[in-house]
């Protein structure tokens, strides 16, 4: 396999889940900006959409949309748990989990990288963002991970998420439960290699 990703982007998430699986797979850096790989290579040759993540499989096959993405991960090593089994009713909290990260979280910090907006406009984003974090806060007093006890593909997204508050100076010191919990998702093994293999942390 193949993830198409760009430092930091969304594509973290997925980066996370296949170190998280134990997937054998390709890094491929992508300018976003100019859409173009490393190579000089047209992005918009491999993926028309032009975004990441993209995960390009053996078969020549390739996969967009994020929470597409890392449910198929999951799938392709069901013996690490990192989703629940179709059909479950903890399937489908997962996949309340993924929606609520993307639609809510994800499109909602978009607006806030763009040149052009104002800042009274990215603060009314941002203001939607932190109600958000505050229900997720509110979710997190009894469980160590979205699902509970157990860590799946929606932590690797959130945490995608909350780096992006980092960077973007939020202030989540209200949020005990949600800075504890970024805390332990950012001590994960594999969650710092992937940091490491973005070059968003040094190695150790």
């Amino acid at each position: 396999m193949k993830l198409y990703y760009s430092p930091g982007a969304c594509s973290l998430s997925p980066h996370i889940a296949l170190l998280e699986a134990g997937l054998p797979h390709d890094l491929v850096k992508v300018d976003l900006r100019a859409k173009k790989l490393e190579n000089g290579d047209d992005f918009l040759k491999v993926n028309p959409k032009g975004q990441v993540p993209a995960l390009a499989l053996d078969s020549g096959e390739l996969i967009t949309e994020g929470p597409v993405i890392v449910q198929m991960i999951a799938d392709q090593a069901a013996g690490k748990n990192l989703a629940p089994a179709h059909g479950s009713s903890e399937r489908y909290k997962l996949l309340e989990w993924l929606n609520f990260i993307t639609a809510e979280l994800h499109k909602n910090f978009g607006p806030m990288f763009s040149p052009v907006l104002g800042d009274e406009a990215k603060a009314f984003f941002k203001d939607r963002v932190m109600a958000k974090f505050k229900y997720i806060d509110s979710q997190m007093a009894d469980r160590d991970y979205l699902m509970g006890s157990h860590f799946t593909v929606a932590d690797g997204y959130l945490f995608t998420m909350l780096s992006w508050a980092d960077r973007m100076k939020f202030d989540l010191s209200a949020m005990p439960n949600l800075l504890a919990y970024k805390a332990r998702v950012a001590a994960r093994p594999k969650v710092q290699e992937a940091l490491t293999r973005e070059g968003l942390m040094k190695a150790t």
